[in-house]
């Protein structure tokens, strides 16, 4: 299986979450590349979208290699197996760390422009990235989102690695991924068009979602016969 980029496979996981009973859900996105794929799932579950912030901590010289994580409403950072196989110097950690806080603060005031994270409390929160390698990152987001108590707390991927996915199930209640390939590789291997998304592109696709919500609530409320908001 692979994906012509973020937007179809947000459609294909829409597809099967769709097939769930969901009980007052909202879509978390881990940014940047969680959001194209976040939207088509918001929009189908008639479900709010929005950012919720996770950062990398990566191997100095190697960065792409995931060591730890850290994320919003969580105060210490997640190590990852690979930290503790390289018996990384805690002071190094904590100076990583620190650099990577820095960055999720930015990305939370450009991202959400001071609005709070919607209640999560009792709902249905289903978080979702545009791929599931070490699973570091998204074990911090999943961590930082239980403390807030949701009734049900979901990680919803397109592909993933079937060792991360079996990990991560012992975070969340259920951990969907439509393609464990069983040499998973980089996670763009499995798409066609897997640019970077920008700053700019998950501020306009967070204001589609809320107004394609906000048409809907609309609709619906004209159909119930109300007048609808003023």
């Amino acid at each position: 299986m692979r994906f012509q980029d973020r937007a179809e496979a947000g459609r294909a996981l829409a597809d099967r979450l769709a097939q769930i009973e969901w009980h007052d859900p909202v879509v978390l996105a881990l940014p940047r590349g969680g959001v194209p794929v976040a939207v088509p799932v918001g929009m189908r579950l008639g479900a709010p979208v929005e950012v919720f912030v996770a950062r990398k901590v990566g191997l100095p010289g190697h960065e792409e290699l995931g060591i730890g994580a850290v994320a919003e409403g969580l105060d210490e950072m997640v190590t990852g197996e690979i930290a503790g196989r390289l018996g990384l110097d805690p002071r190094l950690l904590g100076e990583l760390a620190a650099r990577e806080r820095s960055e999720l603060r930015r990305r939370v005031a450009a991202y959400r422009g001071g609005r709070p994270l919607p209640r999560l409390t009792g709902r249905d929160v289903i978080v979702i990235d545009d791929g599931l390698a070490t699973g570091v990152t998204t074990e911090a987001a999943a961590q930082a989102v239980r403390a807030a108590e949701p009734r049900r707390l979901v990680l919803a991927v397109p592909v993933c690695a079937n060792d991360s996915r079996l990990r991560l199930g012992g975070v969340a209640d259920w951990v969907v991924c439509l393609f464990a390939p069983d040499d998973l590789g980089s996670v763009g291997r499995w798409y066609d068009d897997f640019q970077q998304v920008t700053d700019e592109e998950v501020v306009d696709l967070l204001a589609v979602a809320r107004a394609s919500r906000r048409l809907s609530e609309l609709s619906t409320t004209r159909s119930s016969g109300g007048e609808g908001p003023r």
